[in-house]
């Protein structure tokens, strides 16, 4: 078993897990601002490596799907992300972008060699239901001042799914590439920023902590431990344990008092958790193949 490849994967499953709480500690910075600023930070350990070892340049070289998928996933999710911290409930809103597990195991289902099996669509169901469970505030009613969030909040799911699925082709791709996207997706969000949004700046020093915090952990080494974890771990056991995601940040945001417990929201966070949980039966419970004798 690659025990260090795995438990290195498995921190940024708890970096990201914190995604929410940051972003909603973090103020009222816009979106774009948000990410240009968090990005820029979280690239700073690649290129101090790439400083420090200038030939590693050479590892940037990939060709041009790899560049629009990398930047198309890390932009698209965390603008997308932002967005809908900024303009729904954060633990709901949360709730909703935590799909992509969900997504993910579905997804996979429908790629060649395999089946869409009882499971993946009752798991999908219970996600969904879920989400009803969050969306609906007033009973069966809709809450429409939400709308722009939680719509964000879906496209957020699919993105990263979406992303998460096209890069199982990149498997040779180096680690060092993410210092790439990540800048790429910096320079992005600043030119959408300065074209589109007003400058907000944090108001005090906790927002400040909060957009530091992103740009180090879930917004920056996450990508880089992820990375490894599913080139050199156990990638069954990796994919299982991220439908943890929604259940620990949605647990850290109540600590924290960034929203209320309620019987709803647990539902939702047992609905989505399980559900992702169930569609994954097959992955949670197969054995990792039996390693050869020594000689």
């Amino acid at each position: 078993m690659k025990i260090k490849g795995t438990l290195i994967g498995f921190t940024a499953i708890l970096m990201w897990s914190l995604l929410a709480l940051m972003t909603a500690a973090s103020g009222t910075m816009p979106p774009f601002q948000l990410s240009a600023i968090t990005f820029a930070i979280g690239s700073l350990p690649g290129v101090l490596l790439l400083v420090v070892r200038p030939e590693r340049l050479k590892l940037l070289r990939q060709p041009a799907k790899v560049w629009l998928t990398g930047i198309g996933g890390l932009f698209g999710y965390h603008f997308l992300y932002f967005t809908a911290l900024r303009n729904a409930p954060a633990v709901e809103a949360g709730l909703i972008a935590y799909l992509w597990p969900l997504l993910i195991v579905v997804g996979s289902a429908l790629l060649p060699g395999e089946r869409l099996r009882w499971h993946h669509l009752a798991g999908a169901l219970a996600g969904l239901a879920g989400t009803v469970a969050i969306v609906s505030r007033a009973g069966i009613s809709f809450d429409g001042a939400y709308l722009v969030g939680y719509g964000a909040a879906f496209l957020c799911a699919f993105t990263w799914s979406g992303y998460s699925l096209l890069t199982r082709r990149f498997e040779a791709v180096s680690t060092d590439v993410v210092t790439g996207f990540c800048l790429a997706t910096s320079i992005l969000s600043m030119l959408c920023h300065l074209a589109l949004e007003q400058t907000v700046w944090p108001a005090g020093a906790s927002e400040w902590i909060a957009i530091v915090g992103l740009g180090l952990m879930p917004v920056g080494a996450a990508f880089y431990a992820w990375d490894y974890g599913v080139k050199a771990g156990d990638i069954q056991i990796l994919g299982a344990a991220s439908y943890a995601a929604p259940l620990l940040s949605t647990l850290i945001l109540v600590l924290f008092d960034f929203a209320e417990p309620s019987l709803r929201i647990a539902l939702a966070c047992l609905l989505i958790t399980g559900g992702a949980a169930l569609a994954a039966k097959d992955m949670i419970r197969r054995r990792p193949a039996a390693e050869a004798p020594a000689e």
